[in-house]
């Protein structure tokens, strides 16, 4: 890391926003290269008894919301408050994402993924360690005041990963 005279990070790349934008783009990997291997039938798998979502809704639901996650992180690195985020308007927003997409093909779900996986990496590449470090509170997290690099890993990055882990298991590999 780079570091001023006062001891602050400079306007460079901070080594850890770097490896977070790294471990988000290992994990759209992952689950592109796992999602590509799928046969038809196992894309239109439901991903359990209890999400009846396909593997194919899940997969785009994955790619069409680092946006948002990268965006939520964002308003937190500049010390705002998120409160309007609750876990009713994620079920709301999902079912309306399956509702919207159900058509939507693996091709271009797959290119989807890794678009916004790139564009959400080189977007948290941008962040200062200060940025990393700023909390606010976060009504996913019942209004603790939670940092931006938290935000990041629990939602942007760890977002793939959680949803291949579902996905193997329901094609049982």
């Amino acid at each position: 890391m780079n570091a001023n005279a006062s001891g602050k990070q400079s306007s460079k790349e901070s080594n850890r926003a770097g490896a977070l934008a790294d471990r988000i783009e290992e994990g759209a990997a992952l689950l592109a290269d796992f999602a590509a291997s799928l046969t038809d039938e196992e894309w239109q798998t439901p991903v359990s008894s209890t999400d009846h979502r396909s593997i194919g809704i899940i997969v785009h639901h994955v790619a069409s919301v680092y946006p948002i996650e990268v965006d939520v992180a964002k308003t937190i690195a500049g010390g705002k408050a998120i409160t309007e985020v609750t876990w009713e308007a994620i079920a709301q927003m999902n079912a309306g994402h399956a509702q919207d997409n159900g058509e939507v093909t693996k091709e271009a779900t797959l290119q989807l993924l890794r678009e916004n996986s790139r564009q959400a990496a080189a977007a948290v590449r941008a962040f200062t360690d200060d940025e990393l470090d700023q909390a606010a509170p976060f009504s996913l997290s019942f209004g603790a005041p939670v940092t931006s690099q938290f935000v990041i890993e629990d939602h942007a990055l760890r977002h793939s990963w959680h949803h291949l882990a579902r996905i193997r298991k329901a094609v049982g590999r």
